[in-house]
């Protein structure tokens, strides 16, 4: 079955943009991955297992790094389209709420 690319919907959490722009890290982590899982069916010697830790650890980096994203731009977005000043600093302590149950 051929790769069908995700349809982007609009909504209020992340722009288009933004999405896409996630989406696009997210297929090069996957990639990072499916580079590890050969890695790893090809590992002969104690020396391809520091290539794997190497690659893994780059792959758990770009992850963190999308998930920071991910955050950065829902505050940017949500703070962005709240009726006032209480409604920001709410949808702010959401944002945050989530950064410190996941980070």
């Amino acid at each position: 079955m051929a790769d069908v690319p995700l349809r982007i919907v609009e909504g209020q959490a992340l722009s288009a943009r933004q999405k896409k722009e996630l989406l696009n890290r997210l297929a090069r982590i996957e990639g990072q991955l499916r580079g590890v899982q050969k890695l790893i069916a090809l590992a002969d010697a104690p020396s391809d297992c520091d290539a794997v830790a190497q690659q893994m650890s780059a792959a758990r980096k770009a992850l963190d790094r999308s998930f920071v994203q991910l955050l950065t731009a829902s505050l940017v977005t949500q703070t962005g389209d709240a009726a006032d000043l209480d409604d920001a600093r709410s949808r702010a302590a959401r944002v945050a709420a989530l950064l410190d149950k996941f980070a």
